[in-house]
C-alpha cells in the first residue's frame, strides 16, 4: 500500500535525523514563526503529523500532544523532548479522548490518502473555541520542489496531493469546519543574508506577489452548530457612550428590546454640557424596577470641574476610552456598543444577539453599506472614506471586512477579555474604539462576520467624525496594521 511504503520512507529519514531541516533551517524556521503568529493564546494543542517536534517545542504550550504514522520519528520526538506527549498513531485513526484549543496540520495534507477522513476526525477533538491551522505547499513551487529534493534540502515525496485553497476550504466545509482567514507566506524559503529577511517580510505580503509565495495557509474553526447555545441562558449589556445626546436618551432606553435572559443598558458619559445626565438620571428613575439601566462617568464629575476651571474648556475623551471603562463594568455575557445617535436603529439589536448566541460569528459588527441610507445620513467623502479603509483592512487582516467604522459591534464578554489580555500587541491607540476590538479579533482568530444594517439620519445633536483629522488617524492605524499583522509579525525572532 502506499501509506505503508511512505511510513517506511518517514522511518529511515528519522534513522537518519531528519537531514532535509537541517540543510533548510530557513523555511522551517519561517513556517515555526508563521504557525506562532497565527496560534492565538490557548492552553492545549494537537499537533497531527507532529514529526520531530521541533514545532510543538517551539510554541511554548504548557499542554502539547503530537501523533505521526512514523514509529521511529515518534521515538526520536520522544527523546528530543521529554517534555511533549507524543503517540504513534494514524491520522486517519486518532483514539485520543479529549479537545484541545489549538490543532495543528503543518505540511501533511499532500500525503494523506483520505483527506476528508482525516479533517472528520477533527471533530471529535474540537471545542467550540478550538482553531485548526493547516499549512502546505503552492502547487506553483512544483518544479522548485522537486529540485529541492534532490539536492536533500525537503524530503523526498513521490506522492502528493496538490491542493489549492479552495480545495482545502471544501474539504474543511465538509467535514463540520469553517475557514476564518487564509493567506500565503515565505516568498524566500532559502537564507540569503539581509536579502531573504526583506524578501519575506517587506515584498511577500504584498499584493499579487503573496500569491507567488511558497506557503499557503488556512485558519479554521469547527462550525457553530456543533456546539448549540440557547438565548434564554445568556445575558446581554448594550453600552451607549453619550456626549450632548440629551434628545436621543429616552428614544434609545424606549427602543431597546428585551434580549435573552436578562437587559442591562449602560449609559457612558463623556462630559456632556447639554443636559445628558441629567436625563439619564430621569429615565432611570421612571423605569426603577423596570428597565436595569445604569449610569457611569469616563471620569469623575470632580476631576470635570477641576479641568474645567483649570483650562476653561471642557475636558474630552474619545469613544474607544468610554466603551472600554463601560465593558470593564458590564455584567451581560454579550457585550453590545450602541451608539447614541441612533442612526442603528435599536430595534435591529436582536438580530446581533442572535448571531453571538449562535456563533455565525464570534466579533459582529453592523455595515451601513448595504442597504440604502437615508438622505444625509452619511456625507459621500464618508462613504468614500469607508469603502477605501474597508478594502484596506480587508487585505492587511485577510478577513472580509465592509464597514470598519459602523459603530455597532458585539462579541461575548469572554471573547472581548481575550482581546484585552492581548492588547499590549497593538498598544493603546484607538480613540474610536473600533479598531482596538477589529485588531484583537483578527489576531486571536475570532470570525469576524458583518451584519447589513438600516443607517438613519441623526435627529438630535451634532456629528462627532472630523473627516480629515479622524482620517489621517485612521491611515496611522493602517500602518500600524500593516507592520503587526503582514511584516513584523512574521520576521525571524
Amino acid at each position: 500500500m502506499n501509506s505503508e511504503r511512505i511510513r517506511s520512507s518517514y522511518d529511515q529519514h528519522a534513522r537518519d535525523g531528519f537531514p532535509w531541516k537541517k540543510r533548510n533551517k530557513t523555511y522551517h524556521a519561517n513556517l515555526r514563526q508563521l504557525i506562532a503568529f497565527l496560534a492565538p493564546p490557548c492552553q492545549s494543542v494537537l499537533e497531527i503529523g507532529c514529526g520531530n517536534g521541533d514545532l510543538l517545542n517551539f510554541l511554548r504550550i504548557e499542554d502539547a500532544v503530537g501523533i505521526d504514522f512514523s514509529p521511529v520519528t515518534i521515538e526520536k520526538a520522544r527523546e528530543l523532548y521529554p517534555h511533549i506527549e507524543f503517540h504513534h498513531m494514524d491520522a486517519t485513526r486518532i483514539t485520543l479522548e479529549r479537545r484541545f484549543d489549538l490543532i495543528i496540520l503543518s505540511d501533511l495534507v499532500g500525503e494523506l490518502d483520505d483527506v476528508y477522513l482525516v479533517f472528520e476526525q477533527l471533530k471529535k477533538l474540537c471545542g467550540p473555541q478550538t482553531r485548526i491551522i493547516i499549512t502546505y505547499f503552492s502547487y506553483l513551487w512544483v518544479p522548485f520542489l522537486k529540485i529541492a529534493e534532490k539536492i536533500g534540502w525537503k524530503i523526498p515525496q513521490n506522492y502528493q496531493n496538490w491542493l489549492s485553497l479552495t480545495d482545502l476550504s471544501n474539504f474543511l466545509t465538509l467535514a463540520g469546519s469553517e475557514v476564518i482567514k487564509k493567506g500565503w507566506h515565505i516568498l524566500m524559503p532559502i537564507h540569503i543574508p539581509f536579502f531573504s529577511a526583506f524578501v519575506n517580510t517587506v515584498l511577500a505580503p504584498l499584493p499579487v506577489l503573496r500569491r507567488l509565495c511558497l506557503t499557503q495557509y488556512i485558519v479554521a474553526r469547527p462550525k457553530p452548530d456543533l456546539f448549540p447555545q440557547k438565548a434564554e441562558h445568556i445575558s446581554c449589556s448594550v453600552v451607549i457612550p453619550t456626549r450632548n445626546e440629551k434628545g436621543n436618551v429616552r428614544a434609545a432606553v424606549e427602543r431597546i428590546p428585551a434580549m435573552g435572559s436578562h437587559t442591562e443598558i449602560l449609559f457612558i458619559d463623556g462630559c456632556s454640557t447639554d443636559g445628558t445626565v441629567e436625563e439619564i438620571e430621569a429615565v432611570i428613575s421612571e423605569n426603577e424596577g423596570r428597565k436595569d439601566i445604569k449610569l457611569l462617568h469616563q471620569v469623575s464629575r470632580d476631576h470635570v470641574n477641576t479641568a474645567e476651571k483649570q483650562s476653561g474648556r471642557m475636558l474630552k475623551l474619545g469613544k474607544g476610552d468610554a466603551v472600554r471603562k463601560a465593558f470593564q463594568q458590564a455584567n451581560g455575557d454579550v457585550l453590545m456598543i450602541l451608539d447614541a445617535d441612533l442612526t442603528v436603529p435599536p430595534e435591529e439589536l436582536p438580530k446581533f444577539f442572535n448571531l453571538a448566541v449562535n456563533r455565525v460569528g464570534e466579533l459582529i459588527m453592523g455595515t451601513r453599506l448595504v442597504y440604502p441610507m437615508e438622505r444625509q445620513a452619511m456625507r459621500f467623502l464618508n462613504i468614500l472614506g469607508n469603502k477605501f479603509f474597508s478594502l484596506l483592512f480587508s487585505w492587511i487582516l485577510e478577513q472580509p471586512i465592509k464597514d470598519t467604522l459602523c459603530g455597532t459591534k458585539v462579541l461575548f464578554r469572554s471573547a472581548y477579555r481575550q482581546i484585552e489580555a492581548g492588547r499590549s500587541f497593538f498598544g493603546d491607540f484607538d480613540p474610536f474604539g473600533d479598531f482596538d476590538l477589529i485588531f484583537g479579533a483578527a489576531k486571536l482568530n475570532l470570525k469576524i462576520v458583518e451584519l447589513p444594517i438600516h443607517y438613519r439620519q441623526r435627529l438630535y445633536g451634532d456629528i462627532k467624525i472630523q473627516r480629515f483629522r479622524h482620517g489621517l488617524i485612521l491611515l496611522r492605524m493602517s500602518l500600524l496594521a500593516f507592520k503587526k499583522f503582514r511584516v513584523l509579525a512574521y520576521a525571524k525572532k
